[in-house]
């Protein structure tokens, strides 16, 4: 080959190369591009717009299915109510017969003489503390009781030296000057007793407030003011605390209260001294009645709910913070539908029944339904919301028929 052919071959083969280079202009392949192939978006994770796994609004079960969940249905059956409606509450402690019990001053806890659950007479002793204010305090008693002792003595021999000064004067054997000496050493008397005797209950005042004994050893009891069981116990031996902390909390366990945020369109049921029923899941047989003493005078403006206040006699069952369910005489009557309470089973918090369709074959299609429960009476729970005459819902085996639909919510892998 000619020199002149080689040197034109490299020429073009130069050009070639930098027509083939990518610029910094040029888009990246990377892996925006591998992801944009099909089946690559789901291999790197979920996407923004992937669907989230719901439960869904109904599933098919077979008549081996229905057989072996043993499901059964039946017609609902409708009626009336009985112009009545539920709303839940809470049992609380009666605050007009409880006392929380602080401490009465700085000090620390030595011994604690009861327990959660205890009862305890008026004036028992509950928590014993060590306090120097109080050691303060029963020495300043001590002082004061001592200066009405003397200043009382004092008084007294004023008051004789005036009787006395009184009597020389009728006779005319002291001047006029000694007498009135006589009487003004007296009242003089008299004053600094008023004033010791007022400073003595002074003293005794404080150290009655702090619980304080009679010795001036800085011991501080605490003791009940009224009989009751004691609730919950905050203090703990050996710590140090302020003056107010918590120690102990005492009730009485005789009367409780219901407290009720009850929702705006049920505002005009409740009044006062008017009576209401209530169960708990403890004794979800009996019903306890309560009496109003309390309606709020507006809503509260963040959850537009009306509070209410009753009064429970426990009965010896009821406790504080148990969950109530309380029915409200006075709602209008309205036609409901009735059905067992298996019937309703929760999904999301909510109470659903399961609307059947069957398919001629012993299978059917369950669809769920949210609805709006009533009072529970006999067995049965009465639907104000969500039914209608003619409607089939599930009835023995419904929990089987939930899971199913609990089944058809578990989200699918991606491959």
């Amino acid at each position: 080959m000619t020199r002149a052919f080689i040197y034109g071959f490299l020429m073009a083969l130069a050009v070639a190369c930098n027509r083939t280079k990518p610029t910094g202009d040029e888009p990246k392949k990377g892996a925006d591009d591998m992801a944009s192939m099909p089946g690559m978006a789901d291999k790197g994770g979920p996407t923004e717009n992937a669907d989230k796994p719901s439960v869904p609004a109904n599933v098919q079960l077979t008549a081996a299915q229905i057989q072996h969940a043993g499901v059964k249905w039946a017609s609902v059956v409708m009626g009336v109510a009985s112009g009545v409606a539920t709303v839940p509450g809470e049992i609380t402690p009666n605050e007009d017969r409880t006392v929380r019990l602080g401490a009465p001053t700085r000090g620390r806890v030595t011994s604690i003489s009861v327990r959660p659950g205890d009862r305890v007479a008026a004036g028992h002793a509950l928590v014993t503390m060590q306090s120097p204010e109080a050691g303060m305090a029963q020495s300043d008693v001590a002082k004061a009781d001592a200066e009405v002792i003397a200043r009382r003595a004092e008084a007294q021999y004023a008051a004789s030296a005036r009787a006395r000064a009184e009597r020389l004067l009728t006779l005319k054997a002291i001047p006029r000057q000694d007498y009135d000496r006589a009487i003004a050493d007296d009242e003089r008397a008299r004053a600094s007793l008023a004033q010791a005797a007022a400073e003595a209950r002074r003293a005794h005042a404080t150290a009655n407030q702090l619980s304080a004994g009679g010795t001036a050893t800085g011991e501080v009891v605490v003791r009940a003011p009224s009989a009751g069981v004691v609730l919950s116990r905050v203090a703990v031996p050996g710590t140090v605390v302020d003056a107010g902390a918590p120690l102990v909390v005492v009730t009485d366990p005789a009367n409780l209260w219901v407290t009720i945020a009850a929702p705006e369109q049920m505002a005009g049921l409740f009044r006062q001294g008017g009576h209401l029923r209530l169960t708990v899941p403890a004794f979800p047989t009996d019903t306890f009645t309560a009496r109003v003493d309390a309606v709020g005078a507006g809503l509260e403006a963040d959850t537009r709910t009306l509070s209410v206040r009753a009064t429970v006699s426990a009965n010896g069952r009821l406790r504080p913070q148990m969950i109530a369910t309380v029915i409200v005489d006075g709602a209008e009557s309205l036609p409901v539908a009735y059905v067992p309470e298996d019937a309703v089973q929760m999904m999301d918090g909510k109470p659903h029944v399961f609307l059947v369709q069957p398919d001629g074959s012993g299978g059917a299609r369950f669809e769920r339904r949210a609805v709006t429960v009533g009072a529970r009476e006999g067995g049965r729970v009465a639907i104000l919301r969500g039914l209608a005459a003619g409607d089939v819902v599930a009835t023995t085996g419904a929990f089987s028929v939930k899971a199913e639909f609990q089944k058809g919510s578990t989200g699918k892998m991606v491959m």
